[in-house]
């Protein structure tokens, strides 16, 4: 409890003498057990695995933690990124707990407020372009090549072994892989990870299974599933308005080996399964993290049985990131009532 990712899995990430073992808290994230949509479902159990928890309330740490020891271990002292939001606050955390200088590439008017507000926090060099998440990602990968700054996008493999623990994690809980795991799929990189971590602890025979990877992008990003680079990609859920994924292939990859699927679900759908997630499971998370949900509740309601299968839904970030859309949403009660026990009395709604 408390070590972090480099301490708990250090056996199975590229950890030498050199690296600095360090932590902000990341890891170790709950696994939920759903007690209303596993109904509708009717899956042996469903699961919700919010890494929502981790020190900067995303999915983002595990692999952050990872690039940034093996940023310093080279002697590296600068650290950049492209990032619609959340691997920005990630990259601004640790670099600013190992004091190396941050520089974050954003489009300009892309990024919601909360993700924002924790990069200018954490201290980080912000840079606004005119322009979508792959063309900041094309010029920070220009700038890594130009000066002796590490880039930690995706593209870091440091990031994705980093990120493959949340499977470990997974199995030790259940005691074996799930039979379908339904993850948000944006840059494609986590969904690559969690295979790579679901492969390897299959190897350790740690899990006699190995689960169906089940892959949702939003329809107005979903370059995977129309075969074809979108160049102005378009969805409320900014965390996977990517329209070229750095992880492309090795995500083709995650479903051909698992039997699996990549899909899209409409804003509507996320929407829905956002809001379900909060109202029905008390789970607050961003648009984006709801894309797994929207998936599973995809399948269930084109006729796909889940009988006797256990069920693991990715929650990726936490719902402070993106509080604009919560505020659209209509409350169940919000009405003034005079200062007095006998007037609030009424907001009880007692029969």
């Amino acid at each position: 409890m408390g070590k972090g990712i480099l301490e708990t899995y250090k056996k199975f990430l590229p950890i030498t003498s050199e690296t600095p073992i360090f932590t902000l808290g990341e890891g170790n994230t709950p696994l939920v057990e759903s007690r209303n949509i596993a109904k509708e479902v009717g899956c042996k159990s469903l699961f919700f695995k919010l890494e929502g928890c981790n020190p900067t309330g995303s999915f983002k740490d595990r692999g952050m933690v990872v690039a940034v020891a093996k940023a310093v271990e080279k002697g590296i002292t600068s650290i950049a990124c492209a990032s619609t939001g959340n691997t920005s606050a990630s990259a601004a955390a640790y670099g600013a707990h190992l004091g190396l200088r941050t520089t974050l590439i954003v489009p300009k008017g892309n990024v919601a407020r909360g993700k924002l507000t924790q990069a200018v926090a954490y201290g980080a060099h912000i840079a606004l372009i005119d322009g979508n998440f792959d063309r900041a990602l094309e010029i920070t990968r220009e700038l890594c090549e130009r000066h002796p700054v590490e880039l930690v996008n995706s593209l870091n493999p440091n990031r994705i072994e980093g990120q493959k623990t949340a499977s470990f994690e997974i199995i030790g809980e259940l005691g074996k892989a799930p039979d379908h795991l339904f993850i948000p799929v944006g840059n494609a990189g986590n969904i690559t990870a969690y295979w790579k971590g679901f492969v390897e602890a299959h190897q350790e025979g740690l899990s006699d299974t190995l689960p169906v990877m089940n892959g949702y992008q939003a329809s107005g990003a979903s370059p995977i599933v129309d075969g074809h680079v979108v160049e102005e990609p378009r969805t409320v859920a900014s965390a996977i308005r990517i329209g070229n994924p750095a992880s492309w292939e090795s995500a083709l990859k995650a479903q051909n080996e698992s039997n699996g699927v990549i899909d899209k679900v409409d804003d509507d759908e996320i929407l829905m399964a956002y809001r379900r997630l909060a109202a029905e499971e008390g789970v607050f998370c961003e648009p984006a993290s709801a894309a797994s949900l929207a998936g599973l509740l995809k399948r269930v309601n084109a006729g796909e049985s889940f009988k006797n299968k256990d069920v693991v839904c990715v929650i990726t970030g936490n719902g402070l990131k993106d509080p604009d859309i919560a505020n659209g949403i209509e409350p169940v009660s919000l009405d003034e009532y005079e200062a007095n026990v006998d007037s609030v009395e009424d907001a009880l709604s007692l029969p």
